[in-house]
């Protein structure tokens, strides 16, 4: 038992979601910030800008290997993989927060709770996404 955890523990998917637990806590402490000074739609929005960004260097760094690509090309990919989570983030987020939260009656910290469940949905998704084409290796390389 223990040799699989130490399995799972150095497993890249492991390391991903590390790394990306330590991008959501950028994205949803930039979020609380932000919301005091923009409507809470906006600050999901730029919030998730700065967890992507996080997301890249750390999982360029510690996750995924050179792909052969240019980083700016990595990045560009990466962009692309995360407009489909940003959209997931942002549907859940203020979906929960707007309309399911109230209309449940749901009032603890309704949008953080909201903000982090849509940070957490598309783990599965993003993680699937930049191991077959954000950092997919270059062909001919």
């Amino acid at each position: 038992m223990t040799s699989q955890l130490h399995k799972l523990a150095g497993s890249r998917f492991a390391r991903f979601l590390f790394t990306g637990g330590l991008a959501a806590t950028a994205n949803i402490v930039s979020r609380h910030y932000l919301s005091q000074t923009m409507s809470f739609r906006w600050a999901v929005v730029i919030a998730y800008l700065i967890g992507m960004t996080a997301a890249w260097i750390l999982a360029r760094l510690m996750v995924f290997e050179p792909s052969g690509r240019h980083w700016s090309s990595e990045f560009t990919r990466f962009g692309l993989v995360n407009i489909v989570a940003a959209i997931q983030v942002w549907i859940t987020s203020v979906g929960l927060a707007e309309w399911v939260f109230p209309h449940l009656g749901y009032n603890f910290h309704p949008e953080f709770t909201a903000h982090v469940i849509g940070v957490i949905l598309p783990v599965f998704t993003s993680y699937f996404g930049h191991k077959h084409f954000s950092f997919a290796q270059r062909v001919g390389v």
